[in-house]
């Protein structure tokens, strides 16, 4: 079974300084009908302008990613983590206890676009932490590359979770298969250009829920179309 939640249907808000995006239900925008997709709770499509960006705040018993599209993301924390995240890189912050950070776009002149993706963690309490790895783009070209997992295989960021994130960047001519073997639940989250899911195309901002689907076949259907497979118990 497949469940379309178009780019035009999620949740916005706009403050200026940062224009957002939520396919769940987050902030101030609230529907009962979309509060996530089993374990993934949060999608965020950010951009923010340059210089701005979100002060010290903190999160509790959340495993959370930040994936960017164009620009750099400064982080800083409270366990001593600071760095600048740009495309290609995959943030992973567990927070467990309790961590406070802070994200500003990196830049004075250009902004920044970024996905941020809140998975909800199989255990509470842990002790913070974090992870930060590249993943060039040679090796998510034509092919899905495991990026996040429960278990950090083939040098992925480790999750507190049954999860397993993919990512892939498409040219028109690209076709994929991804196999799902369990049975298991698939969110696809098309992040930018288009693609043909199983004989459906979607676009930017897109996201497709699948449910009893086991095999899905993506194509591309223009260049530089970037999608992002979240594999759930």
């Amino acid at each position: 079974m497949i469940t379309v939640r178009s780019t035009e249907a999620r949740g916005k808000a706009s403050f200026g300084w940062l224009e957002s995006k939520h396919t769940f239900s987050f902030g101030s925008y609230y529907d009962p009908k979309h509060m996530g997709f089993g374990n993934l709770r949060v999608i965020n499509e950010d951009r923010v302008q340059s210089g701005m960006g979100f002060g010290t705040h903190s999160h509790r018993n959340m495993e959370i990613i930040s994936y960017v599209l164009a620009g750099g993301l400064e982080h800083k924390d409270n366990i001593g983590n600071g760095s600048v995240i740009r495309p290609g890189d995959v943030q992973r912050m567990s927070a467990g206890t309790g961590i406070a950070h802070s994200e500003f776009n990196a830049s004075n002149t250009e902004p920044v676009h970024f996905l941020q993706i809140w998975i909800l963690p199989n255990q509470t309490g842990i002790e913070p932490s974090y992870e930060q790895k590249h993943f060039p783009l040679a090796e998510k070209q034509g092919k899905l590359r495991l990026v996040a997992s429960p278990d950090g295989r083939d040098n992925s960021v480790t999750i507190h979770q049954d999860a397993n994130l993919y990512v892939a960047v498409l040219n028109q001519s690209d076709r994929i298969n991804h196999i799902n073997e369990q049975n298991r639940s698939i969110w696809l989250q098309i992040a930018r250009g288009s693609v043909d899911i199983n004989g459906q195309i979607f676009t930017a901002g897109d996201g497709v829920a699948m449910t009893q689907e086991q095999e899905i076949e993506l194509a591309a259907t223009s260049d530089n179309t970037e999608v992002l497979l979240f594999d759930l118990a």
